[in-house]
């Protein structure tokens, strides 16, 4: 029986040819294909500078301090994303302020942010510093909307962009529209550096305090092992740069390529729309589809079964994603309880993320929807 993993990464001869004449040098940190990658990786969004990481997770620790956020601040982002972007406020000494989701496109919902920060004291107000929008699964949030309240209520806005590269609000790429957006390259990514991410900015003052941050606060053009400052090991090596830059020049046919399964998994899906709720594209929005995410409609229906089911029918699926309020921590830090974001819960406890990756086949995608339809059904009728 063939089976389906959820995700899969696109690695070409190329790429690892790139890797190996790295390999094959005496630079494997700190080298010429760090540059070369960040370079490169700014002129594709068309902004000024780029910062190379370790990770996502990295990058907006690192956005977080290069900003100004810290002890005593208020960041305002969602309750549903993965628990990098809310655990990067907590790690600078900041508390996130969880808004409610739009149930359509699962990303943040402007109306909720504006009831948010109006519904807030005068004092906790005041501690309100940014907004950190996530771009969930490869769909840019209401950008205009947000800007909008940022620009009213005084707040920066940071992008967690690690799941939309390549995606875009009328027009304007995801990662840009902020003090700072960060990507990340994890191998489930649109494009891979086995680990890595990127933080991007037009502002000279936050890449230069990234860039000194990400090597134990070393300052530019500083004497080797003199440090001006606290910093952290968030460096990319060198066969990581390598293998960016050659994904980088093929990523927008391996987006074309996503978007195309995309498109073959909602045509199949269209005779079902009462069964399961397909994903929605807002009008204004460029997808680049990190995921392919599902919402079953029938609430009896035991999602969590219905995954163990596709599995033994040789199709990998995965819950995406738990509400981060409900997390045990979160829980008890903050005193969160079932019933708080009601939105951001319900996608999370009805929606499975579906296989998307390169060499899917539209025969592929038809397998995995008749399986996924058929398993609803068997465990409808079992109910």
């Amino acid at each position: 029986m063939k089976f389906y993993p959820l995700a899969k990464p696109y690695i070409t001869a190329k790429d690892k040819a790139s890797v190996l004449e790295v390999l094959n040098t005496n630079y494997l940190s700190l080298g010429p294909k760090l540059s070369e990658f960040e370079k490169k990786f700014a002129k594709k969004l068309g902004v000024k500078y780029a910062c190379a990481v370790s990770s996502g997770t990295a990058g907006l620790h690192l956005s977080m301090l290069a900003v100004g956020i810290g002890a005593g601040d208020e960041i305002i982002t969602t309750p549903f994303s993965f628990v990098a972007s809310a655990n990067s406020i907590l790690c600078v000494g900041a508390k996130p302020v969880f808004v409610d989701i739009n149930p359509l496109t699962y990303n943040l919902d402007p109306a909720k942010i504006k009831e948010k920060i109006t519904s807030l004291p005068a004092d906790r107000r005041k501690k309100l510093k940014a907004i950190l929008v996530v771009h969930i699964f490869g769909q840019c949030c209401d950008m205009g909307a947000i800007q909008r309240l940022a620009s009213k209520y005084k707040l920066l806005i940071i992008e967690d962009a690690c799941e939309s590269i390549g995606a875009a609000y009328k027009g304007k790429l995801a990662g840009t529209f902020g003090q700072a957006g960060v990507f990340a390259f994890y191998p489930n990514k649109q494009m891979t550096t086995g680990e890595g991410g990127m933080i991007v900015t037009n502002s000279k003052k936050i890449y230069e305090i990234c860039n000194s941050l990400k090597n134990q606060g070393r300052a530019k053009n500083d004497q080797w092992l003199n440090h001006k400052s606290l910093g952290y090991n968030y460096r990319l090596d060198e066969m990581s740069a390598a293998l960016g830059i050659s994904q980088l020049e093929k990523l927008d046919f391996m987006i074309r390529k996503r978007r195309q399964i995309a498109a073959w998994y909602n045509e199949i899906l269209k005779p079902y729309d009462d069964i399961v709720q397909s994903p929605m594209t807002a009008a204004v929005n460029t997808h680049s589809w990190f995921l392919y995410v599902i919402k079953i409609k029938n609430k009896k229906i035991d999602r969590d079964l219905l995954i163990a089911n596709l599995k033994k029918a040789g199709v990998s699926s995965k819950q995406y994603l738990p509400s981060i309020h409900l997390f045990d921590f979160y829980k008890k830090l903050f005193g969160y309880k079932k019933g708080d974001f009601p939105v951001s819960e319900n996608v999370s406890g009805h929606s499975l993320a579906l296989p998307i990756y390169l060499g899917l086949t539209r025969r592929d995608c038809e397998y995995i929807i008749h399986k996924l339809i058929a398993e609803i059904n068997n465990l409808n009728d079992a109910g």
